[in-house]
Protein backbone atom coordinates (compact mmCIF):
# COMPACT_ATOMS: atom_id res chain seq x y z
CA UNK A 1 0.00 0.00 0.00
CA UNK A 2 1.56 3.36 -0.73
CA UNK A 3 0.58 6.85 -0.90
CA UNK A 4 1.79 9.79 -2.13
CA UNK A 5 5.18 10.44 -1.03
CA UNK A 6 5.84 7.23 1.21
CA UNK A 7 7.75 4.63 0.20
CA UNK A 8 5.94 0.80 0.03
CA UNK A 9 7.08 -2.02 1.13
CA UNK A 10 8.74 -3.25 -2.10
CA UNK A 11 10.76 0.06 -2.78
CA UNK A 12 11.81 -0.37 0.70
CA UNK A 13 13.34 -4.16 0.16
CA UNK A 14 14.79 -2.61 -3.22
CA UNK A 15 16.92 0.08 -0.96
CA UNK A 16 17.68 -2.54 1.55
CA UNK A 17 19.30 -5.22 -1.32
CA UNK A 18 21.26 -1.97 -2.77
CA UNK A 19 22.75 -1.22 0.69
CA UNK A 20 23.75 -4.54 1.83
CA UNK A 21 25.10 -5.01 -1.80
CA UNK A 22 26.82 -1.63 -1.65
CA UNK A 23 28.13 -1.50 2.12
CA UNK A 24 30.99 -4.61 2.04
CA UNK A 25 32.76 -2.97 -1.39
CA UNK A 26 32.88 0.03 0.36
CA UNK A 27 34.32 -1.31 3.46
CA UNK A 28 36.69 -3.33 1.50
CA UNK A 29 37.73 -0.36 -0.57
CA UNK A 30 38.35 1.36 2.39
CA UNK A 31 40.43 -1.51 4.19
CA UNK A 32 42.03 -1.79 1.21
CA UNK A 33 43.06 1.05 1.01
CA UNK A 34 44.21 1.51 4.43
CA UNK A 35 46.73 -1.35 4.24
CA UNK A 36 49.83 -2.33 2.45
CA UNK A 37 50.72 -5.04 0.34
CA UNK A 38 53.31 -6.69 -1.94
CA UNK A 39 54.05 -5.52 -5.08
CA UNK A 40 50.86 -4.91 -7.52
CA UNK A 41 48.45 -6.66 -5.25
CA UNK A 42 47.05 -3.60 -3.98
CA UNK A 43 45.76 -2.23 -7.39
CA UNK A 44 44.64 -5.78 -8.64
CA UNK A 45 42.31 -5.77 -5.62
CA UNK A 46 41.08 -2.12 -5.95
CA UNK A 47 39.94 -3.14 -9.43
CA UNK A 48 38.87 -6.69 -8.61
CA UNK A 49 36.11 -5.11 -6.08
CA UNK A 50 35.28 -2.23 -8.30
CA UNK A 51 34.53 -4.64 -11.35
CA UNK A 52 32.90 -7.34 -9.48
CA UNK A 53 30.97 -5.06 -6.81
CA UNK A 54 30.06 -7.98 -3.86
CA UNK A 55 31.29 -10.84 -4.87
CA UNK A 56 34.63 -8.73 -4.94
CA UNK A 57 34.04 -7.71 -1.81
CA UNK A 58 33.44 -11.39 -0.44
CA UNK A 59 36.27 -12.30 -2.38
CA UNK A 60 38.73 -9.70 -0.74
CA UNK A 61 36.96 -10.77 2.42
CA UNK A 62 37.82 -14.40 1.89
CA UNK A 63 41.43 -14.63 0.22
CA UNK A 64 42.80 -10.87 -0.07
CA UNK A 65 42.96 -10.28 3.71
CA UNK A 66 45.48 -12.39 3.74
CA UNK A 67 47.42 -11.13 1.80
CA UNK A 68 47.95 -7.71 3.83
CA UNK A 69 51.61 -6.82 4.95
CA UNK A 70 51.56 -7.60 8.58
CA UNK A 71 53.19 -4.92 10.80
Amino acid sequence: MTYLGMIGVWQLILILIILLGILPTIIALVDILKSEFKGNNKIVWILVVLLANFFGAVLYFLIGREQKIKE
